[in-house]
């Protein structure tokens, strides 16, 4: 029971970043994007998969990079997105 609570858990928290990546992907916008939060929350997700995989947890594993793939890519658009408007 605990590891299905676990799983709808990292399902939930993963699935939370498709529709910003979506967003970003499709309109070009990501001026409501904080740069430093998504730099410190990554940083954090990826010290969480090292906690996971330390602990042999699948879930957290898996859910943790699946997120930094995601919140990653939002960061990358949104550094990408400033850099070009600068330059233009």
């Amino acid at each position: 029971m605990l590891e299905a609570v676990g799983w709808l858990a990292a399902a939930l928290t993963t699935v939370s970043f498709v529709p910003q990546v979506l967003h970003a992907l499709r309109t070009r916008n990501t001026a409501g994007i904080s740069v430093p939060m998504y730099t410190v929350f990554c940083v954090g997700v990826a010290l969480w998969t090292v906690y996971g995989a330390y602990k042999r947890s699948f879930p957290i594993v898996v859910a943790n990079l699946i997120t930094l793939a995601l919140a990653a890519a939002v960061l990358g658009l949104t550094l990408r997105h400033r850099a070009m408007e600068r330059d233009a």
